[in-house]
């Protein structure tokens, strides 16, 4: 599409990055586009068919790919997959926190507990159990970069998917407490995406797209590669001096007067 044509000029060659949630939407795209820029890959997801194909989809960039299965909420599957990076490529300097789910929609106060536990397990527990195996297996001694995918939701409320947005809160504030824990070496940022056309939430968009996109600044919904352009910079040494914050990239959703759509 004609707006991704111009495409940022950062180079990540001689890095290896591991990438969870990585087998289709924001997680694949960010993937392609660390590969595009000379960067190893790792795919980690839970299915090995769908990380098969996803890594086959973006065979012959500048980087390597190649993928493992792994359950993100298991703190052994986060040391196994950064083990499994540092045997293929020698290194695990960027990891990409993207996993996320949203298996309830409705008041907060009627989730059951299993729902309950499986959001906060993956979309928050998770992050922890790989940030902390990156560290004490690669990036205390060599230094690094991580970003951990939230949500324009864990800024405020916002009807039916209160307790997904509570776990996206944390998570930009596990992002600013671990930027502020791992500095000097390691630097934590975050992105806050609005709504993407992703398959997470395709309840959301799919059958009212066009009526969304009519009360955004922007005009439309957000694109995966929309996330992925910010994730590149991010990882990058070209935000060397940027740790501890979370860039919002949701198309103008909350820069209304009205205090944005619903």
């Amino acid at each position: 599409m004609a707006r991704y044509a111009a495409r940022m000029d950062i180079r990540m060659d001689g890095k290896a990055a591991i990438v969870t949630g990585a087998s289709r939407g924001i997680g694949l795209a960010i993937a392609q586009r660390l590969a595009e820029a000379g960067c190893d890959v790792l795919l980690v997801s839970r299915k090995p068919d769908g990380l098969e194909a996803a890594a086959a989809s973006i065979q012959g960039l500048d980087g390597a790919v190649s993928w493992e299965a792994a359950h993100v909420a298991r703190q052994e599957d986060a040391q196994r997959a950064i083990d499994v990076c540092l045997d293929r490529y020698g290194r695990a300097d960027i990891l990409v926190n993207n996993a996320g789910t949203n298996p309830y929609f409705g008041p907060m106060l009627e989730i059951d507990e299993v729902r309950m536990t499986k959001t906060y397990e993956i979309n928050q527990a998770s992050i922890l159990h790989w940030c902390r195996a990156a560290w004490t297996s690669w990036m205390a001694e060599h230094g690094g970069s991580i970003l951990n995918i939230a949500s324009i939701g864990g800024l405020g409320p916002e009807p039916g998917i209160g307790w997904y947005n509570v776990t996206k809160a944390a998570v930009i504030h596990t992002t600013s407490q671990l930027a502020f824990e791992l500095a000097p070496g390691v630097r934590v940022n975050a992105i806050a995406p609005g709504l993407v056309k992703t398959d997470l939430a395709r309840a959301l968009w799919e059958e009212h797209e066009e009526q969304i996109a009519a009360k955004l600044p922007l005009r439309r919904l957000g694109e995966s590669d929309d996330i992925a352009t910010g994730a590149l910079f991010l990882l990058s040494d070209a935000a060397s001096w940027i740790t501890g914050q979370t860039l919002v990239i949701d198309g103008g959703t909350t820069n209304q007067p009205t205090g944005g759509v619903s």
